[in-house]
């Protein structure tokens, strides 16, 4: 739930931002599972991953509505929060293990 929401996040940073957010692709959308599934150390990362995540987003994307109701310009703002989620996603994305090797606990 937290990793939709942040998406969700992201995308309204994007739209301040003046920038075209990408859709979901299905590696990101189905990250949270795969590392669910992947376990040991690569869940703990993703799990602490997801949450310094959250900790970034959260204030920033609180920073850039006070500052559009204030009238001013957050887009600069808003550019670089984009810029940092994204990095930040694509590092998550590359703990992701490599296709086929994932077991699948039930």
């Amino acid at each position: 739930m937290k990793w939709s929401g942040l998406h969700d996040a992201a995308e309204t940073v994007a739209a301040i931002a003046g920038i075209d957010s990408p859709p979901m692709t299905p590696a990101v959308r189905n990250l949270p599972g795969m590392m669910r599934d992947a376990g040991g150390w690569r869940r703990q990362r993703a799990e602490q991953g997801i949450e310094d995540l959250a900790a970034l987003m959260e204030p920033g994307l609180s920073a850039l509505l006070t500052a559009c109701a204030q009238g001013a310009d957050p887009r600069p703002a808003a550019r670089a929060l984009w810029h940092e989620f994204v990095l930040a996603r694509d590092a998550l994305l590359a703990l992701a293990p490599p296709t086929g090797t994932h077991r699948r606990t039930m």
